[in-house]
């Protein structure tokens, strides 16, 4: 099991807790209240500094709940190990509504996965593959 140091600005926030055993993300609450309007986005504040370790990546999904009822999505999802300031959630409304987010409220999740380093290599032309440039919908639909 990996440890994850994390480090409330704000004491009044509840620690990041995992919902249920064996659930693969944890929950990120926000820090402040803020109002996102439809078809708008606003960075919400969570009050947390995490350090995730060498090797390893928090990446910061939709809480299922708030995109299927809500509409709200998260962009900007990849927290690097070598972060150290304010995690900031990117909150979209894809929805026709205003969406009002209470303090405290979870509004996230994150995933603590492990990531392998590339070594990347500047070459003249790549092999082919049976697929090739097959891009969008090169499959079909059925």
């Amino acid at each position: 099991m990996v440890q994850v140091r994390i480090h409330r600005l704000d004491k009044t926030m509840d620690v990041p807790t995992y919902a249920r055993k064996g659930d693969a993300a944890f929950d990120l609450r926000s820090a402040e209240k803020k109002v996102v309007a439809a078809g708008h986005k606003e960075i919400v504040k969570t009050a947390l500094r995490i350090a995730v370790p060498e090797g390893y990546c928090g990446l910061i999904w939709d809480r299922s709940g708030l995109a299927a009822k809500n509409s709200m999505h998260c962009l900007a999802g990849v927290l690097d190990s070598g972060y150290r300031g304010e995690i900031g959630i990117v909150l979209q409304n894809l929805g026709k509504e205003e969406f009002v987010v209470e303090k405290n409220m979870r509004i996230a999740q994150m995933l603590i996965q492990p990531v392998a380093a590339a070594e990347l290599i500047d070459v003249d032309d790549l092999e082919e593959t049976e697929r090739g440039a097959g891009g969008f919908g090169s499959t079909g639909r059925m």
